[in-house]
């Protein structure tokens, strides 16, 4: 297990300042960690503008807070974004981003980037490992359909509402859930299966190591990563926001065994060296 907070990426150099300084990016995971994937929490602001074409990586990005919009430069479709909502895109999604109202979104990449690439002429990141070959095209998914559909999953006694937003079927290397703990949730996991990023974004989250026994407070602005080798226990001290990002992707019909665990989906990367 381990935990990444703001103050620790500001100290390593690893937040960036994107598209002409609107653009607050905080490399939460890297490809050196080894999870397979890696993410950036990102803030932008009102007016920022730009052009993307991510031609060596799947990308899909969440948005937290704010409001946006994506344009499809294939079909000339606009999507606008609001909280809780998800858009994809990947090499065959030439596409503009603007930002409507300050907003804060979490992007997850595969490959995972390095976390020092700069955006080249064409709005894409150089590729470190082969990218996907695809003739798949851009989408969006929307939370609060998805919730109106009945595809919530409810765990915990009723204390943790989650939703797989992106899953095995999905296909980008990597699964994303939006979950919600009401306080009093407590609950013993054990991925022995797979990696986990979770991204706090509201609310007080205590995270026991049990082989330890060592205790983790995390607040937002603050992830807490987990595989394998980690029994650990979590307890909401107040009603908790976060995001989960799994490698390998989640059927997404799994629930816990006994020990917490989650059935095996794929093959599992290797973490952290040294972990």
């Amino acid at each position: 297990m381990f935990i990444r907070t703001l103050d620790g990426l500001r100290a390593e150099g690893r937040i960036k300042s994107l598209v002409g300084d609107t653009t607050r990016s905080a490399r939460f995971l890297v490809a050196a960690d080894g999870l397979g994937f890696s993410y950036n929490d990102n803030r932008v602001a009102k007016g920022s503008d730009t052009n993307l074409w991510y031609k060596n990586h799947w990308e899909a990005n969440y948005i937290v807070a704010g409001g946006a919009e994506v344009t499809d430069y294939a079909t000339g479709k606009v999507h606008a974004l609001v909280p809780g909502d998800l858009y994809t895109v990947g090499p065959n999604d030439k596409h503009r981003f603007r930002v409507t109202e300050d907003e804060h979104h979490v992007s997850v990449f595969c490959p995972p980037l390095r976390g020092d690439e700069r955006h080249d002429e064409d709005g894409g990141y150089e590729g470190h490992a082969p990218g996907p070959k695809t003739a798949r095209r851009m989408f969006v998914k929307r939370g609060a359909e998805m919730r109106a559909a009945g595809q919530e999953m409810i765990f915990a006694d009723g204390k943790d509402r989650t939703l797989r937003m992106l899953t095995q079927a999905d296909d980008l290397g990597f699964g994303f859930s939006d979950v919600h703990f009401t306080a009093g949730a407590d609950t013993a996991i054990w991925f022995k299966h797979h990696w986990e990023a979770n991204h706090i974004l509201s609310g007080t989250l205590e995270v026991t190591e049990l082989a330890t026994g060592k205790a983790h407070r995390v607040e937002p602005g603050m992830a807490y990563n987990v595989g394998p080798k980690d029994r650990h226990r979590l307890r909401a001290l107040t009603d908790v926001h976060l995001i989960s990002i799994f490698c390998p992707a989640l059927r997404g019909d799994e629930t816990h065994d006994a020990d917490g665990a989650l059935s095996p989906s794929g093959p599992v990367p290797p973490g952290p060296k040294g972990g």
